[in-house]
């Protein structure tokens, strides 16, 4: 071999037949392994960091924890402590007994005014929105044909009046002539019945001119009912057709009424008032049901229940002097029935629903609370009667209300809560009407436990 040959002779060594050649991987399988060893290695160093972290959080946060909590009877004694909550006085009072039902403010007149007669629109005489007086003039036809007719049907019975006139004469000579035997009974018969022909002509005649005189008096088209007009529906110059072409409508606001609905449970106890002669009150509120706008009295009960429904319908009358009720307005009417006097009142935000049925959470003493069922009756919204179960004077749980129990401690509040965020406020004992905020203990508590309890357990797994 060429001895200035890169393969050196002294180590090459010749390849023998049927030997197996061997490959050199080592490098190849080194890579891997290397590779596993420093990612060990990693998490061995974050392991040990974690631990180091963990270590100084637990010392920092230990103290504060055993303060607020004293160890772990800590969450045991935030449960303890007594319950911030408002109260109020259960009292005495007329409770109105009201009904309440959808309504639809009606007009007791709407009118679509329309011509009675054929003709060009010669003028509006009205502004849109205006309020009109009954016979109060609207619009105007163009009256030239019909008084054209007029005068036509005029002349034939000034005619016929005239051959009626002569008829009549001819009819006296014939009855003269007849006294003296100079004429046949049949003559006169027959002059009479011309006499009663002309008659029913001039009739005829007066009739026609009269309705002519009428259809002059159709041209003034005027409002039939006190209201307010709306819209125009049709401009001056157009031709009209009789009784088919609108041109306004005027509605009467002045009174106004509202139809509602109430359930047929509750008709004969509205019956028994009606027939008793009590006028009965009836307030409409808005479609929120926050703001009353006219209070009314109730004019009339339909004679029959909607079977579809189960309701009746009831119409109430409202002056509506200030227009506060619009045509079609939807309401929320509520008709006073009756009203119970001297009655056990308790505010609706202490009744509770549960296994007792309606109860309430009654003041024991000044710092604990005791379940006290109760039954209910009539409710206007923000009270409700009691019939039994609670007395005047008793002091009722208003707020706070959601981790009560029977027997629970509390203390009184002004105010209670926080609109829902959990926070006291109490009163100073200078009554001075004066607040300050007071975060509840047993939440604070309990944060800290958990947190410490969730340390704890990281330190076991590890």
């Amino acid at each position: 071999m060429n001895e200035s040959s890169p393969i050196r002779t002294d180590t090459a060594r010749a390849y023998q037949p049927g030997e197996t050649p061997v490959r050199h991987v080592g490098r190849r399988r080194f890579r891997p392994i290397r590779w596993l060893v420093i990612l060990v290695l990693l998490a061995g160093a974050g392991a040990i960091g974690h631990r180091w972290y963990e270590a100084r959080t637990t010392k920092g946060a230990e103290p504060a924890t055993a303060q607020h909590t004293g160890g772990h009877g800590g969450r045991r004694g935030g449960a303890d402590m007594p319950q911030a909550v408002g109260i109020a006085a259960v009292t005495t009072g007329d409770m109105p007994v009201i009904l309440q039902g959808l309504g639809t403010v009606t007009p007791l007149a709407t009118v679509t005014v329309k011509s009675q007669i054929s003709g060009y629109l010669m003028a509006v005489k009205f502004r849109e929105g205006q309020a009109v007086k009954a016979g109060d003039e609207l619009a105007q036809i163009d009256s030239r044909p019909y008084e054209a007719l007029l005068a036509q049907y005029q002349g034939q019975l000034a005619r016929d009046q005239a051959l009626l006139q002569n008829a009549k004469l001819d009819l006296q000579r014939y009855q003269t002539l007849n006294r003296q035997d100079s004429i046949s009974k049949q003559n006169v018969d027959t002059q009479a019945a011309l006499v009663k022909q002309n008659e029913g002509t001039i009739a005829a005649d007066q009739a026609l001119v009269d309705q002519q005189k009428l259809n002059i008096a159709y041209t003034h088209i005027t409002s039939p009912v006190d209201g307010r007009v709306g819209l125009r529906q049709v401009d001056q110059g157009n031709y009209i057709s009789a009784a088919s072409t609108a041109i306004v409508v005027v509605t009467q606001l002045h009174p106004i009424s509202v139809i509602f609905t109430l359930p047929e449970d509750d008709v004969a106890r509205v019956m028994r008032q009606v027939r008793a002669g009590t006028k009965l009150t009836v307030r409409a509120y808005d479609r929120g049901d926050a703001h009353e706008i006219a209070t009314g009295r109730l004019d009339t009960v339909d004679n029959q229940i909607d079977t579809t429904t189960g309701t009746v319908k009831l119409r109430a009358l409202f002056d509506n002097a200030d227009e506060e009720l619009f045509p079609n307005q939807f309401v929320n009417a509520k008709l006073t029935v009756d009203t119970v006097r001297e009655a056990t009142l308790v505010p609706n935000a202490s009744l509770l629903q549960g296994t007792p049925g309606t109860y309430v959470y009654l003041m024991d003493g000044d710092n604990k609370v005791t379940v006290r069922p109760i039954k209910t009756g009539e409710t206007d919204g923000t009270n409700t009667v009691v019939a039994s179960g609670l007395k005047p004077g008793d002091r009722v749980v208003t707020d706070g209300t959601d981790r009560l129990k029977d027997g629970a401690p509390v203390r009184i509040t002004e105010g209670a809560a926080a609109a829902g965020d959990g926070k006291a406020v109490e009163a100073k004992p200078d009554g001075k009407g004066d607040v300050k905020p007071e975060a509840p203990a047993d939440a604070a508590d309990s944060q800290g436990t958990a947190e410490g309890g969730r340390r704890h357990r990281r330190r076991q797994a590890q």
